[in-house]
C-alpha cells in the first residue's frame, strides 16, 4: 500500500500542474495604467487588451489612475486581491529608474507588493533638437557642446526622469559633455519649447514625438536603438558610434505579490500570446512599439539589470528626484 501511494504521488502532482495551467478568468480583468490616456503605457495596454479579447473572448478593461510617476496605479495593484482580476502596467521609469534615484517618493515596496508577470513592449527614445540649431548631426552637436560647455540645454519631464537620464547617459558617452538641465512638468511643454527654440535638445519616446518630427517642428538627430524603428526607419542609430546609448523604455505587466502561480502563469501566457500574435505586429509597428516578450522571471531579471545600469548614471550625474 505504501508503494502504491508513493507511485501515485507524481501522477497527482502532474495532474495538479495540468489543472493549474488552465486557470481561466470568469470576470473582466482590469489593467490599471498610471499615465494619461493616449500615452505609450495606455496604448500598450489597449493593444494587448484588444488582441486578447479577439483571441480569447475575455474582457479586458483598461483603467487610468494617474499621478506620482505611475506609483498611484502600482499601489492600487499592490493592494488589490491576488485573484488575477487586477493587474497593472509597470514601466521602466517606475520599476527600474525611480528606485535608484534618491528622493523619489514611492508609496509602496515594489519588490514585496508587486509580482512581475511579463514584459510586453518597448519604445526607443529619439534625440530631437530645435529647428534653428547650428548642429544638424550628432557629431556636430557633440563638437558644439564641447566648444560651449554648459550652454546646450536639455529638457526633461522632471529630475530623475528617463528623459534626464537619457540625456546624461548621452553626455557621458560623448566624452563628458556639460549640459544644462531644464525640467518640465510633462513632455508636451518640453517638446513645445524645443520647437520654439527655448531649449536645445530633448530625449523622448519616438512614438510621442513622431508628429512633430514629421511636420518639421523639431529636428531629429537620431534614435537610441540597436535597430531602425518602423515608425522612423531612416533615423540614424545613436548606437552606431555609442553602443551603450540604447534607451528602450519598456512596458510590462505586474500583479499583486500574492498572486497564485497558476494565475500568474495564465496571465503571462495570455498577454504574451497577444503581443506575439502576427496580427498584432502591424498595429505595434504603427505606434513605434517593439515586442519584448519576456516571461515573469526574465522580466524580473530585466528590472534588476536596469536598476544597476541606471544607478551608475544617477551616481555619475549626481541626480536627485528633488532637484527640480
Amino acid at each position: 500500500m505504501l508503494r502504491r501511494t508513493m507511485l501515485a504521488a507524481p501522477m497527482i502532482l502532474a495532474a495538479s500542474s495540468v489543472r493549474a495551467a488552465d486557470w481561466v478568468p470568469k470576470q473582466p480583468i482590469h489593467v490599471i495604467v498610471g499615465f494619461a490616456p493616449g500615452g505609450t503605457a495606455d496604448i500598450a495596454a489597449r493593444i494587448a487588451a484588444e488582441a486578447i479579447q479577439k483571441k480569447t473572448g475575455h474582457t479586458i478593461v483598461v483603467d487610468s489612475k494617474t499621478g506620482a510617476l505611475g506609483y498611484i496605479a502600482l499601489k492600487a495593484v499592490g493592494v488589490a486581491p491576488p485573484d488575477g482580476y487586477t493587474v497593472g502596467i509597470g514601466i521602466m521609469g517606475s520599476l527600474a529608474v525611480g528606485p535608484v534615484v534618491p528622493g523619489t517618493q514611492i508609496p509602496l515596496d515594489l519588490d514585496k507588493e508587486l509580482k512581475p508577470l511579463c514584459n510586453l513592449v518597448g519604445v526607443p527614445m529619439a534625440l530631437i533638437v530645435r529647428p534653428t540649431a547650428p548642429y544638424k548631426t550628432v557629431a556636430e552637436l557633440i563638437a558644439y557642446a564641447k566648444a560651449n560647455p554648459g550652454k546646450v540645454s536639455y529638457g526633461s519631464t522632471g529630475a530623475g526622469s528617463t528623459n534626464q537620464l537619457g540625456a546624461e547617459l548621452f553626455a557621458a558617452e560623448a566624452g563628458g559633455l556639460k549640459l544644462l538641465h531644464v525640467p518640465y512638468r510633462g513632455g508636451a511643454p518640453a517638446v513645445a519649447d524645443v520647437a520654439a527654440g527655448q531649449i536645445d535638445i530633448f530625449f523622448a519616446n519616438i512614438s510621442e514625438i513622431i508628429g512633430q518630427i514629421s511636420s518639421g517642428q523639431v529636428h531629429a538627430l537620431g534614435i537610441a536603438s540597436l535597430k531602425p524603428n518602423p515608425m522612423a526607419p531612416d533615423l540614424p542609430l545613436l548606437t552606431k558610434d555609442m553602443p551603450t546609448v540604447e534607451i528602450n523604455n519598456w512596458f510590462g505587466l505586474v500583479g499583486p505579490h500574492g498572486l497564485p502561480a497558476d494565475v500568474a502563469a495564465s496571465l503571462s501566457k495570455m498577454f504574451l500570446d497577444a503581443i506575439t500574435d502576427p496580427a498584432t505586429k502591424p498595429i505595434m509597428d504603427s505606434r513605434g512599439l517593439v515586442g519584448i516578450p519576456q516571461d515573469g522571471p526574465t522580466f524580473q531579471a530585466q528590472i534588476m539589470k536596469d536598476r544597476e545600469r541606471w544607478a551608475k548614471v544617477v551616481k555619475q550625474g549626481n541626480i536627485r528626484a528633488d532637484n527640480n
